[in-house]
Formats: structure tokens, sequence, C-alpha cells
């Protein structure tokens, strides 16, 4: 299937075997010359040639070229996690820059194949897109483009109503070795001598502590879902009263979004070790003398740091290399923690020579959260200049806020924590048993935005059918924000409602 030319397969078989010799452990991977026009199109259908039709593709489709017939941005590469690797090469780059794409397309390969976060996705997924197409395609000729596609908006506008972590976590049953005691289940204090009884755990306590035991049994009984659901979709596909066709598309959807789900999961490490990997690759083996301007004029462009931006190739690049560095010297551990000298710091060498071993060990297990949890200094935020800005509307102009250690990662990693987007979950499917679902926003000290809010209740409610409720904090109050079809109703928990003012549709 591959078109490439002589001279650049030639290049390919170069870059593959460098690569192979670093340690770099990829699944076969297939490189496609293609024009701008068609590497635009396949952007726009997230890296895959055949996808279910929809408008979105289209207006994505039209950004891209807009953007590219102005100037103003310009697609390198595309690399698509399946087995094999698909890789997508523009036609009329430079040769220097064919390269450098085919070099850091095997890092990004490599990641694919070994962080445990993309075990789990379909490496098939290809074909999978495929046949997802094919099954929209089929209701389309039965209900009609118009129907069919509203219905996408609906399950689009809340694809990321799923639970991330889920295909990560084990579910097993683990027997007890042994019955609990019965006083221990009762919260009942410990008694060792049978005639002290009475004493400890009085009978009327005693009494008390079965009455309440009970009541919790039922009302976890009598509870839908019996736990606290954050995969909202799936509990959507399995009880909403949807046809077939929809829990179909539903499903689809949900399916398309798990897969898509650890590339925002790993972003900066997974754009910082390919960045790696075409540096190290190109500088060290591959580039020639006429290459090497061309070569860093273009690599910087792509690390550059947006002053008012956040930049994950910049950030996992260089947080990759403090590591390697960190690990070679043996600035690590409980002596490295504990020493208080600066001068000792700065000129620490212990010559453990274990950098490379700890970055592949890092590519292997970890995501963006724990990586910039684990890793992110503050030497590392001062070196590269790493702040928290704030738009000033007096200036209009971005400005540093804080020059705060603390800060910055908190930040960072709050952005990172499922996208930066509320953490929602389904509490009740029978509300005050009249059949609402009632969900809770886990908040995490920023108020959700009100019109983001009003929509997804509003299409949640198209899904579910009945009324949907929704308990956030919002000006640091409890609230319980209602929609029943036609109108929001909001109020402070323990308040009576109050009718919000109605939206104007789009």
């Amino acid at each position: 299937m591959a078109n490439l030319t002589p001279e650049l397969d030639a290049e390919r078989i170069k870059i593959k075997k460098v690569a192979e010799e670093y340690g770099l452990d990829c699944f076969e991977t297939i490189f496609e010359l293609i024009t701008y026009d068609q590497i635009n199109q396949f952007a726009a259908y997230g890296g895959f040639p055949v996808r279910y039709p929809h408008w979105k593709f289209g207006m994505e489709y039209e950004h891209l070229s807009k953007s590219y017939e102005y100037g103003l941005s310009k697609i390198y590469e595309m690399v698509i996690n399946t087995d094999p690797c698909y890789a997508y090469l523009m036609e009329g780059n430079m040769l220097m820059d064919q390269k450098l794409v085919m070099a850091h397309v095997y890092g990004h390969c490599d990641f694919f194949k070994n962080n445990i976060w993309f075990s789990k996705t379909n490496r098939k997924m290809m074909d999978e897109m495929a046949n997802h197409a094919t099954r929209i395609r089929r209701y389309i000729d039965r209900h009609g483009y118009d129907t069919v596609e509203s219905f996408i908006d609906l399950c689009l506008s809340v694809e990321n109503l799923i639970d991330r972590y889920s295909p990560y976590v084990e579910k097993s049953v683990v027997k007890a070795d042994k019955p609990q005691d019965a006083d221990q289940n009762l919260g009942l204090l410990k008694v060792n001598r049978p005639y002290m009884r009475d004493y400890i755990n009085p009978p009327d306590f005693v009494a008390e502590q079965k009455r309440k035991q009970i009541e919790k049994m039922a009302e976890k009984h009598n509870r839908f879902p019996a736990e606290p659901e954050k995969d909202i979709l799936r509990f959507l596909i399995h009880h909403a009263p949807l046809e077939d066709w929809q829990q179909d598309i539903l499903s689809i959807i949900r399916d398309e979004a798990y897969y898509f789900s650890p590339q925002g999961m790993t972003k900066t490490m997974n754009e910082g070790w390919a960045s790696y990997w075409h540096s190290k690759i190109m500088t060290q083996k591959i580039l020639t003398d006429a290459e090497i301007i061309d070569f860093a004029d273009h690599h910087s462009g792509t690390m550059a740091m947006a002053p008012n931006g956040y930049n994950p190739y910049k950030v996992g690049i260089e947080l990759l290399r403090d590591i390697e560095e960190r690990w070679d010297k043996g600035q690590f551990g409980r002596e490295w923690e504990q020493c208080d000298d600066v001068n000792e710091r700065k000129h620490w060498d212990r010559k453990t020579g274990l950098g490379r071993q700890k970055i592949f060990e890092v590519r292997r297990i970890y995501n963006d959260v724990t990586f910039i949890d684990e890793f992110l200094t503050e030497d590392f935020c001062v070196r590269n200049k790493l702040f928290v800005y704030k738009f000033n509307k007096r200036t209009n102009r971005f400005e540093v806020d804080t020059r705060d250690f603390k800060a910055i990662k908190a930040k960072l990693l709050f952005h990172m924590t499922n996208f930066g987007q509320p953490i929602i979950r389904i509490e009740d499917a029978n509300f005050e048993n009249r059949g609402e679902l009632l969900l809770q926003h886990l908040h995490e000290g920023i108020d959700m935005q009100p019109d983001f809010m009003q929509a997804t209740l509003k299409n949640v409610q198209k899904l579910w059918t009945r009324p949907v409720n929704l308990v956030t904090v919002m000006d640091n109050e409890p609230h319980l924000y209602r929609f029943d079809g036609n109108q929001y109703t909001t109020h402070k928990l323990g308040e009576g409602p109050q009718q919000e003012p109605p939206k104007p549709e789009e």
C-alpha cells in the first residue's frame, strides 16, 4: 500500500534501523504519500479515511483548508494508533521535512505500542471505523439523513460523559477469608469479656445501630444504580428509552470516544517522546551538513513556547531530557532529596547512567497527570519559564499571574485531569421516586459554565426523556438545577425552586 518514492523509501529504511538500534519497538508502519488536500480530509476525519457522514467533519475540513491556504497552519505528519500503524506524508515537503516526520512517527508508534494507557485500545480501529460508517449509512437509508444526523448531534454533545479510567480497572470479586464479626458490621465497640458487653454496648445503642443498618441496606437495595455511575453513556445505552438504531449509534460514539481518550490522556508525553526521538535520530544519525539549518529552523518552530499558552511538544521533550539527565547523574532518591547544600546540588553527579532506562520506564507506565505530578520540579519551571498567566482586561493582554511553583503545578494538573472538563456521575435514576435522573458534579474549586451546563442538561434529557437534575456548587453554594424538557429551574439545596430565564434557541 505504501507509495513512497525510492529516495523516500531508502530514507525510511535507514531511519527505521536507527530507531530500532536506539531501542524503539514499533508496530509495522506503513507510510502513504498524499496531497495537502487529502491530508486535510484525513485530519478532518481524525486520521481515518472512512468515517460516518456528519457535518462536523466538513466543518473541520474547511477550517484546515483555509488555514493552509492562508499560511496559518500546515500539517506535517499524521499517524494512526493501529496495528499496523498508518502514517501520512504530504507531497511537496522538503526531503529534510519528510525525514524529520518519519523519525517523529516512529517515536509515536513506539509510544502507541508500549504505553500502558494505549493497551486497551482497538488496534484494528481502521476496520472498525469503516464498519461504524456502514452501519450509520444503513440507518440513514432507513430513517432519513436529517433524523440520523440530529441524533448524532445529540450524542456528540455528550460524548465526554464517559469514565476514562474504567477500561483499566480489573472487575473481579475477591472473597473474604472469613466473615466479618457482626459487631464490626454494626459499628459496635469490640468486647473481649462477655460480662462487660452490656456496659460497653448498651442494648438501646445496639438496637439503634441494627435499625440504621436495616435502613441503610434497604436504601442501597432500592437505589438505582446501586453505586454512582461515571460512564453516563453506557448507562443511557442500557437504560434510556432508545430505539435499537439509536442505541447502536450511541454505542458507536461511545466506542470512538474511548478509542481517542488515551491520546488526550498522554498528549504531552506522546508528543514529547516523539520529539525527543526525532531530535536524537536526526541530529546524531540522519542529517547532512546542508540540512542542519533547515532542521533547526523547523524544530525550533515546533518547540516555541507561546507566551500565554502551553506547548505539549516543548514541555514533553524538555521534561524527558530533564529526567534523563537527573537519572544519569543520580539526582533522585532520599540522599538527593535531603541534601540542602545549594552548591553540592548544583554539582551533583554520581554517574549512575540510568537516564535512558528511566525514560523508557516513564514511557511505559505514565500518563500526563502522573508524569507532571511526579517529575515536574521547581527548578524545571524556573529554567523553562513556566508561569501561570491571566488575561488583564485593563491592558487587553495576558500577563504573569504567579510564579509560585505549587500554583503552576496545580494549574497544569487541573487542566490535564479529565481534560479539564467537569467530572459528572449518575447518583440516582429514580430521583424522588419519579423516574428522574440525578447527576452529581464533583466540584473541585471551579464552577461549571452555566451555558454549557444547561445545554448538557437539555441533551441528556432528550436521551432520558424524563426530567434531569444536577447537583453542583455555584458561588460557593450547593445548587440543584433541573430541566424537565421545557424549562430550567434552580434552587439552593434546602430552598424552593426558581425558574431560569428562557435561553434563545441557536
